[in-house]
């Protein structure tokens, strides 16, 4: 089991993507606020630097435009930029972390060690044991990759992300012909902003259940509360969202207790 109460609710980036409440995404900051709101989880981003280092950071580019894969660890820091390891080191043990695994083209030319799959690896195997994890990417290569890997074995579960340009049933077929743990589906690819026969074949509740007969969890991204709310009445186990409290009180309205 990844997720241990259902809903669990995952902060965004930290404490919700661009700016929320004060707090830069992907900063040690957000993190923190968002473990004290009471998320039992976080979401963020890695990507590599020139220089072999894993950085949090969703864009391709700085702030100052340069891009990721061309900066050292210490040119990215001086922009804000943090390193994984920062991170999962003030990050409270019990607070989960689901990394969301940015490649880059280098990856299908360098050396494997160079790779952002063999960087993951290493540092889940110096990390892993520590916290619950779930490692996802758009990239199936990257969970198919970390299958194999012993880091495995230190119970880092392993999911497939997609986007609105793959339905939810797409995800699920794919995650569970794969081999892993997690379907991460795009909010409105599982139709909650409209109402529907709430078990007829492509509602979520649908797609939910056949996700957990094939042994899989599901999470979405990035609901707002009403989302959240038709997505825990359909069984999802997970809920990636921009504005924590909102969210939480939403579900506590609707009498939905939450992770």
């Amino acid at each position: 089991m990844i997720f241990d109460v259902k809903p669990t609710v995952v902060g965004h980036r930290g404490f919700g993507s661009g700016t929320a409440s004060g707090y830069r995404e992907n900063t040690v900051e957000s993190f923190l606020a968002a473990a004290a709101s009471g998320a039992a989880w976080v979401e963020l981003d890695v990507r590599r630097s020139s220089d072999g280092e894993l950085m949090i950071w969703h864009d391709p580019r700085s702030p100052a435009g340069r891009p990721i894969i061309t900066q050292p660890a210490a040119e990215l820091g001086a922009e804000g930029i943090v390193v994984l390891a920062d991170v999962l080191t003030a990050l409270p043990a019990a607070v989960g972390v689901n990394i969301d695994v940015k490649t880059v083209i280098e990856d299908a030319t360098e050396p494997e060690r160079r790779r952002t799959h063999a960087l993951l690896a290493a540092a889940l195997s110096d990390h892993g044991g520590t916290r619950p994890f779930l490692i996802s990417s758009f990239d199936p290569s990257v969970p198919v990759y970390l299958r194999g890997h012993p880091a495995r074995a230190d119970g880092a579960a392993l999911g497939l992300i997609t986007s609105e340009n793959l339905s939810a049933d797409q995800c699920v077929a794919a995650a569970a012909n794969l081999g892993l743990d997690a379907a991460c589906v795009y909010t409105a690819t599982l139709h909650l902003d409209h109402d529907e026969d709430s078990a007829g074949r492509g509602s979520a509740a649908h797609t939910i259940e056949l996700a957990h007969l094939a042994g899989l969890e599901v999470m979405t991204w990035t609901a707002t509360p009403a989302q959240a709310v038709r997505a825990a009445a359909a069984g999802i186990d997970a809920i990636c969202v921009d504005d924590i409290p909102a969210v939480q009180a939403a579900l506590a309205a609707a009498g939905v207790q939450s992770g």
